[in-house]
């Protein structure tokens, strides 16, 4: 049952549009997805009022350092995958978190203010292992890159994180007016109206190829498929007739 969390030290990073992104698309594949909800303003948990409602996808709302270790062991039974979505800031939960996690996803904008936020966390991960022996895979994630242009600061810090053979998922968080939407509706990405929502298949597709990669660095058993209604004997048929 993995354990996966989104962590930058700086705030708006887009830790929260891909922890729900990536929750939407696990849960569309049958996967159980519990998401916690570390942020003290509890944003995820008010916003997201229709998603907290499908069947596959749950949200665990008021996780501090306090909780996290009794809320993991009970979610371990029941959900196939575990996301922690954390707020900004070096605070205790922070390496609490990454203590629990079987990949750390890295958020990180085209700006040199989110790479300097993501490398605090690095930093950390990076003592935990020289101090401790404790290795915890890690991967910076794109966030909101255009579909048109790369920018020149989003140039730079991919050259940053290549001079510091930092992995980087292949496939970035592209910005689309859907995950925008998304908080608006109050829903995942998946249960948006098509007919409402501008270029809904391209951000589903991006969910969709992300989520593709996610899976294959943190993989989880396959979700059961429901079982079948069971099939009426000829006795029990004939009966009924």
């Amino acid at each position: 049952m993995p354990i996966i969390t989104f962590a930058n030290t700086k705030g708006g990073a887009g830790k929260t549009t891909m922890a729900l992104v990536t929750a939407g698309e696990l849960s569309k594949r049958g996967y159980r997805v519990a998401m916690l909800d570390a942020d003290p303003q509890q944003w995820v948990s008010r916003w997201m009022v229709k998603a907290a409602k499908l069947p596959k996808f749950s949200i665990i709302p008021n996780i501090g350092a306090e909780n996290i270790d009794e809320t993991i062991a009970e979610l371990k039974k029941k959900a196939d995958y575990i996301l922690i979505d954390l707020p900004g800031g070096l605070t205790p939960l922070l390496a609490k978190a990454i203590g629990f996690s079987s990949h750390v996803f890295v958020p990180v904008q085209g700006c040199a203010l989110d790479a300097a936020g993501g490398a605090q966390v690095l930093e950390i991960m990076k003592q935990l292992e020289s101090e401790c022996g404790i290795h915890i895979p890690h991967s910076v994630a794109l966030t909101r890159v255009s579909s048109i242009i790369t920018t020149r600061a989003l140039q730079a810090v991919k050259i940053f994180l290549a001079a510091k053979n930092i992995p980087v998922l292949n496939t970035p968080l592209i910005e689309r007016a859907a995950y925008r939407d998304m908080f608006d509706a109050g829903t995942i990405v998946n249960a948006l109206d098509p007919e409402m929502v501008s270029n809904l298949d391209k951000a589903q597709e991006n969910a969709r190829v992300l989520v593709d990669e996610i899976i294959a660095l943190v993989p989880a058993k396959a979700p059961r498929a429901k079982a079948a209604a069971p099939r009426k004997t000829a006795s029990v048929a004939k009966k009924a007739a």
